[in-house]
């Protein structure tokens, strides 16, 4: 057994261990895990310093997730969107491709937190072939982006033979894979991993770092071995109130992910996901910090400002240009030139 799957094998899902632990209701940790799974890392739960920090928030059970709200499990109509299982086909070019129902830690953030880690994300072999084959009689599919769960929780030998089918599909001319390992689990990016991953170049890689807090050392030292591999690495960061709602946090953090040879990629406003409305921010916020990074930190630090539009209407970036109206809603126009509503901050 390698590290990393030891310390998988030791991570906390229990809700009675947690609650033990942390000083917590258990009758209030388990409600919550019983209704979205629970699962951290002994490395991830060592960066938190104290209840209620940017990294506690992101990974410990909050009563929160559970308080009645109008939000949709679905909110990017993803299952509409599947023609087979593995599948969400959103843009005519592009595909998700989902391989893995797990996660080495659940965030409590997380857009399919209706799913990931539970039975009806299970994704099995055949699920994965036939999306394989799906990719394969859609010549217009150029770009897959493994994603799910973490593609990082299969073994070497599953992934190295998915990467191979892809790269054997003569119009599939970008793979992409996006995992938080290097954030929260990163012995996963093993020499072994890196072998594998050399072999398909290109690849691109998008991780998921939200705060200066998880640029440790062993992250640093996960996407150097990512970086001399060949791959090309990126990261996407969602704004979380009280995780990185403040335009010093987040000029600390894309500072310190250029000094990983991480480019920041995309600033997500939060999906309105049902169970997630306590991490909401208004947009204003995120216009606002950007406004502040800009002239501070270099260009190569300033990622997109996105909003992934209800519906499966896609993403759109926070621009003057696309924003008509502000206010407790704000309207967005699409490239089609679509107004679309979209609640703002509900009231924060």
């Amino acid at each position: 057994m390698e590290l990393w799957q030891q310390q998988l094998k030791e991570s906390i899902t229990s809700p009675a261990e947690l609650a033990r632990r942390l000083g917590l209701d258990p009758a209030e940790t388990d409600r919550v895990a019983g209704r979205y799974p629970l699962r951290i890392t002994p490395y991830y739960l060592d960066l938190v310093r104290e209840a209620g920090d940017p990294i506690w928030r992101q990974c410990v059970p909050d009563p929160a997730e559970l308080a009645a709200d109008e939000d949709l499990a679905d909110p990017l109509a993803e299952e509409v969107l599947s023609p087979v299982p593995a599948i969400v086909h959103r843009y005519p070019d592009r595909v998700l491709f989902l391989v893995s129902g797990t996660c080495a830690t659940y965030c409590r953030f997380c857009t399919r937190k209706r799913k990931v880690g539970c039975p009806s994300m299970r994704v099995s072999f055949h699920e994965v072939l036939d999306g394989i084959a799906y990719i394969t009689h859609k010549p217009e599919v150029r770009d897959v982006l493994l994603s799910g769960g973490d593609p990082l929780m299969m073994s070497d030998l599953l992934l190295e033979d998915i990467l191979g089918r892809l790269r054997a599909i003569p119009h599939v001319e970008i793979i992409r894979i996006g995992t938080r390992m290097p954030v929260t689990l990163p012995d996963r990016i093993t020499d072994g991993l890196c072998k594998v991953l050399r072999r398909f170049a290109p690849l691109y890689l998008n991780t998921h770092f939200n705060h200066p807090r998880e640029l440790t050392p062993a992250a640093a030292e996960a996407c150097r071995r990512l970086a001399d591999a060949g791959v090309v690495l990126g990261n996407q960061t969602v704004l979380l109130k009280g995780v990185n709602d403040k335009a010093e946090v987040m000029a600390e953090l894309f500072r310190g992910l250029l000094r990983l040879r991480v480019r920041p990629y995309y600033l997500h406003q939060m999906d309105l996901v049902s169970g997630t409305r306590h991490f909401r921010t208004r947009v204003e916020q995120g216009i606002d910090i950007l406004s502040a990074l800009r002239g501070q930190v270099s260009g190569l630090a300033i990622p997109h400002y996105v909003i992934d539009l209800p519906g499966g209407k896609g993403k759109v970036p926070i621009v003057p240009q696309v924003v008509e109206k502000m206010g407790d809603e704000i309207l967005i126009r699409t490239a089609d030139g679509e107004l679309v509503r979209f609640p703002n901050g509900y009231g924060v």
